[in-house]
């Protein structure tokens, strides 16, 4: 009796796979070391825990309906042959498994079932591979199969435009076998007058040196389809191996055509497209954006009116104030609107002209900054640093209607008591205004299309805004021949930098 349980440890601890031994109620009551190790347990630990532990959560519930199936039937067999399992560990991570099932009854009559457990993480990579593999191939021989069907297109393209153009059979030293076309007409060429003359010496030299080196391709047995640009001229090129009875490339086809005018045409017609997208786009972008933006103060007018009614006929004269000053807000709100869609209406119509005079920038500066007084937060300043004198050639009202955008930008998007940093610096050939704020910041994502119309940071759609005033400040320095630039950092807040000559002519 020693004898047989030395020989069953020693063949149960020897076994390389897992060994998991359950009862009829799915109870672990056994296992050797290599199917604890391969689950993360201590043996002690993985004894009277149900099979289920084993098994990710996701599929417990079901795995508890099989068992029940199976304990009711049970044969030796692969577990889920058609499927793939998964195992989990002890600290939760999850590996492929193979399961095979031997139930046995002992000599007291008790059923149990013998789990030979695999970990099959290598093998199922290598299925990952091969699947990968597998569809690259299949993906290649898509390609191939289309790149055949777009040279059977090719073909009937050269029997279609053969009459517009010009269709020719060369040797391998690229002497004319055969010429014909309208297009050799239309140059006043007799098609018998190229037999045996060289096809390249007839190329122009700044093309030359590419068409030969696409039919030698060719001539590989590559069909080819290129086009050639000389100066403004545009030829489309169509070139195909024609083989002998040993399957030798020998000649080559090739037709050629001026595309010039179709191109003209496909561009222009490819920019009027492009422009009605973008006219729709905007129109599109407009009343979604102009139903919200004037919705909102309207509707705040609209209550704070009627509570004044109400209570002024309570005599409650505070809260009128309150109301009073909501309204004022929301009619600046709307004033701002109005101004972004007149300035902006200007501008696409092309209705803003330069007029260009001497202006103190600083006193320009301090104008703008009294402007803001109405809408400026109650602990928010704006500190200036710079010189007091500093003139420059230019136009006051678009330098100024920039200015009053972007400090409205930063009163809108700082904190209530935060400080507004206005630079102006003198340059060489120019001056340079910055802008600095610690408010939201523009994050990375939004910040390629901070200057688009109608455009607005995801991190802002909350505040009041057109999305117009950034797009309008760039065209404003367009005509002033400025720039503008910006860092930014989400949560720390956005200096912009905005550069004019001194001399604007």
């Amino acid at each position: 009796m020693d004898l047989k349980k030395s020989l069953y440890e020693i063949l149960f601890g020897a076994i390389q796979e897992g060994l998991i031994l359950v009862d009829k109620d799915g109870v672990i009551v056994e296992a050797n070391k290599t199917g604890a190790l391969m689950f993360g347990y201590d043996k002690a630990d993985l004894i009277g825990q149900r099979i289920e532990v084993l098994v990710p959560m996701r599929a417990r519930g079901g795995h508890k309906n099989h068992r029940d199936i199976y304990s009711k039937r049970p044969t030796s067999r692969p577990m889920g042959s058609s499927l793939k399992l998964d195992g989990v560990r002890k600290d939760g991570s999850e590996f492929p498994v193979q399961v095979s099932l031997n139930p046995f009854v002992s000599a007291g009559g008790e059923s149990y079932v013998v789990a030979l457990v695999s970990d099959v993480t290598e093998r199922r990579e290598s299925e990952l591979k091969l699947q990968k593999l597998r569809e690259s191939l299949e993906q290649k021989v898509k390609e191939r199969t289309e790149e055949l069907r777009e040279s059977e297109r090719l073909y009937k393209s050269i029997a279609r435009n053969f009459p517009s153009g010009v269709i020719s059979i060369f040797d391998k030293t690229y002497k004319y076998l055969f010429a014909e076309g309208q297009g050799l007409y239309e140059l006043g060429i007799e098609t018998s007058d190229l037999i045996g003359l060289d096809y390249l010496s007839r190329i122009d030299p700044r093309a030359r040196t590419l068409v030969k080196e696409e039919l030698d391709k060719v001539f590989k047995g590559e069909p080819k389809s290129f086009e050639v640009v000389v100066e403004d001229r545009i030829y489309a090129i169509n070139a195909v191996p024609l083989s002998d009875e040993s399957r030798e490339v020998n000649k080559i086809l090739v037709v050629e055509r001026n595309v010039t005018s179709e191109k003209q045409v496909a561009k222009k017609l490819e920019e009027t497209l492009h422009k009605e997208r973008e006219l729709t786009e905007m129109k599109s972008r407009f009343v979604s954006m102009a139903s919200h933006e004037f919705r909102t103060p309207l509707s705040t007018i609209n209550s704070s009116a009627s509570l004044i009614h109400k209570y002024h006929e309570r005599q409650e004269f505070e809260k009128i104030v309150k109301h009073v000053d909501r309204i004022k807000s929301s009619v600046r709100n709307l004033t701002s609107i109005l101004n972004d869609f007149l300035s902006f209406e200007k501008l696409e119509s092309g209705n803003v002209s330069v007029n260009s005079e001497l202006c103190c920038v600083p006193t320009l500066l301090h104008e703008a900054f009294d402007e803001m007084t109405s809408i400026i937060k109650p602990k928010q300043f704006i500190r200036y640093e710079g010189p007091e004198k500093l003139t420059i050639k230019t136009d006051g009202k678009l330098l100024k209607n920039t200015m009053l955008n972007m400090l409205s930008n930063a009163i809108k998007y700082s904190r209530e008591d935060g400080e507004i940093i206005v630079t102006l610096e003198d340059l060489y050939k120019g001056v340079r205004i910055s802008v600095q704020d610690f408010g939201v910041g523009i994050p990375q994502k939004d910040q390629k299309n901070l200057f688009s119309r109608f455009f607005r940071a995801g991190n802002v759609i909350n505040i009041e805004g057109t999305g117009l005033g950034l797009n309008i400040v760039v065209r404003y320095l367009e005509l002033l021949k400025g720039k503008i630039s910006f860092e930014s950092k989400e949560g720390e807040g956005t200096i912009f930098f905005i550069t004019l000559p001194k001399e604007n002519l």
